[in-house]
């Protein structure tokens, strides 16, 4: 045997001590954190879903398909495996397997608590799908509002005022004509708010960060105040009534994805076709280069000729207008107007922005686990769980926090977003 061979066994456990050795002090901060965080999900897992009530949680495909998972035994299964993957990260990391183990390890913790959710029951698993996707619409719509921005180098912390007022908007107007007049005058305030924030934050050179929050406020406050003074005294000004889904013939028949894509109002369609055309304009266009020029080097891009100025006064007003469509999709969906109806939903799609790395398919794709949280907890509610209705209603903020905080971190942000910019 050659000296080669006599060390090959040894190979893969040598070249695991040289990456451990070798990572940084960050590195291996950031290792242990979520070495414990697996280990927290697997004690989670062990103290609740181990003694859960057991019994074959039904998974419903649609039509006559579904998959029955035992509670117990897949909870014993998902506690060893967090706790396994806890400990490798810990004592070596997992490198750059490190992301797609934990999305493995997220997915097998989330069916475990779906199944033992449902312990002896049935789970409409394509119904919380097609529910997921219709509550990520409106994060989805503005999170490309505040891409938009954002990549023209305005931050826009205002999201939640332009949803806010959209969604006003579309129910007073569209009580007063029809629905679909509604949303185009939602539209138009939104923009003009928009507008307003690039006004103050260019013309002035405001801090934008306070204008946006300051937007917020004065849109939170006069809605209330209206919505108690005008609407509540005047209920004809406040039943716009809802938009039915369109079923897409012959692509709703389709098993499984039928359902859950091609049975949703226009909303959804139109998100996701924003989602492609917003792609395409920003990485395949003129237009979309100088925006992103606009948003790393204004200095440059002047000098290369390109109004500065003029592109993030249009940009942030077509955000605006982007904001205002998602805002009138409460409208739509519930009818009426309710105080605060967005709920906080605005400063969620902030973060879908920075998760989805100021890209408008990342942004869809943060926004599709944020709208899963949703789903989850209204299924929970309606399974009676036993889990307090007021945590149910905190899981999207907390989900917020936990992937800003594990994913968020080190995102890219556009170098000149915030700063002021001065024409020669």
């Amino acid at each position: 045997m050659s000296v080669t061979d006599s060390t090959t066994p040894g190979t893969d456990a040598y070249v695991g001590m040289l990456e451990s050795m070798s990572r940084t002090p960050e590195q291996k901060r950031r290792a242990r954190n979520l070495g414990i965080g697996y280990f927290v999900a697997a004690g989670i897992a062990l103290a609740i879903f181990v003694r859960g009530d057991g019994g074959t949680s039904t998974f419903t495909l649609g039509g006559d398909s579904s998959i029955g998972l035992p509670g117990i035994p897949l909870a014993w299964l998902c506690a060893i495996v967090l706790a396994a993957l806890g400990g490798v990260q810990i004592s070596r990391g997992t490198a750059k397997l490190q992301s797609a183990l934990l999305a493995a390890a997220t997915i097998l913790f989330i069916v475990t608590l779906m199944a033992w959710a449902a312990a002896g029951r049935q789970f409409s698993l394509t119904g919380t799908l097609h529910d997921a996707l219709k509550a990520a619409t409106p994060l989805v719509l503005g999170a490309i509002a505040g891409i938009l921005c954002e990549r023209s180098g305005i931050i826009n912390i205002a999201i939640e005022g332009l949803l806010l007022a959209g969604a006003f908007t579309s129910a007073l107007v569209g009580s007063a004509t029809n629905i679909w007049i509604g949303i185009l005058a939602a539209m138009a305030v939104s923009a003009v708010l928009a507008w307003v924030l690039a006004w103050l934050a260019i013309r002035f050179h405001v801090d934008q960060v306070i204008v946006g929050f300051a937007i917020n406020f004065f849109v939170l406050g006069l809605t209330s105040f209206l919505d108690s003074r005008v609407l509540t005294k005047n209920p004809q000004l406040n039943g716009t009534g809802t938009i039915a889904e369109w079923k897409v013939p012959g692509l709703s028949s389709i098993p499984i994805v039928g359902p859950i894509l091609f049975e949703q109002t226009f909303y959804v369609y139109a998100a996701l076709a924003l989602v492609a055309i917003t792609t395409w304009m920003l990485f395949k266009t003129k237009w979309g280069l100088r925006t992103r020029a606009v948003g790393e080097h204004p200095k440059a891009a002047g000098t290369l000729g390109v109004n500065v100025l003029r592109r993030r006064y249009i940009n942030v007003t077509i955000a605006g207008a982007v904001a205002g469509f998602g805002g009138s999709w409460w409208t739509a969906d519930v009818g009426r107007f309710n105080e605060n109806i967005t709920n906080g939903r605005g400063f969620i799609a902030l973060a879908v922005v920075l998760v989805g790395r100021h890209h408008p398919v990342g942004a869809l794709m943060a926004a599709l686990v944020f709208g899963f949280t949703d789903a989850l907890a209204l299924k929970f509610a309606i399974l009676n769980t036993g889990i307090p209705s007021e945590f149910l209603e905190l899981a999207p903020f907390f989900v917020t926090l936990l992937v800003v905080a594990s994913v968020g971190r080190g995102a890219h942000v556009p170098a000149a977003l915030g700063k002021p910019y001065e024409e020669d």
